[in-house]
């Protein structure tokens, strides 16, 4: 484990300079500063004392991250196929990150689930195709190559207008396929 760089990692999450840090863990600077570098190891009640500050303690900042695959692969999504539309999640258990991207193929004449509305934002590329995007009233064509994004403040979903299927990539944050 790199503990100097995980140190700076939750320092830059909390937005503390290595002089607040400094400051609030009553170390100096230079301390920190090489410790962040691996150029000195803190003491355990050391660690302990900044690891307080950054709002964590020795057990989780120790814990490995079983979930830390970040490269996902055909094998590893998970399809759902119903009433013309399959659904590939393409990043497993999305929910506990911030955005959950799909790969949405609708065969001609099918729709996409209807997304109920919700705090959170949605962008979507059309790989193949012809989709309409239906919004609140608002209802418009997009063809391949073209994007949406939107709020989700409105009801809306995707239908395959088109003579042959539609490809598009679709990614919701927060989380909520």
């Amino acid at each position: 484990m790199n503990i100097g760089l995980k140190i700076k990692e939750l320092r830059m999450k909390n937005n503390l300079t290595l002089e607040e840090l400094a400051i609030r863990s009553e170390l100096t600077k230079g301390f920190l500063s090489q410790l962040e570098r691996n150029l000195t190891s803190p003491s355990i009640a050391t660690l302990d004392d900044i690891l307080e500050v950054l709002g964590t303690n020795l057990s989780d900042f120790f814990k490995e991250d079983k979930n830390n695959k970040f490269i996902f692969r055909e094998e590893d999504y998970y399809i759902n196929e119903k009433d013309g539309a399959t659904t590939k999640f393409i990043v497993p258990n999305a929910q506990k990150n911030d955005m959950e991207p799909i790969l949405l193929t609708l065969a001609p004449n099918s729709e996409s689930q209807v997304v109920e509305p919700h705090d959170g934002e949605e962008f979507g590329y059309v790989l193949e195709g012809v989709v309409e995007l239906t919004n609140g009233g608002r209802k418009d064509i997009m063809h391949k190559g073209e994007t949406f994004y939107l709020n989700g403040r409105h009801t809306h979903y995707l239908k395959n207008t088109g003579d042959h299927k539609a490809e598009i990539l679709w990614i919701i944050s927060p989380p909520n396929f």
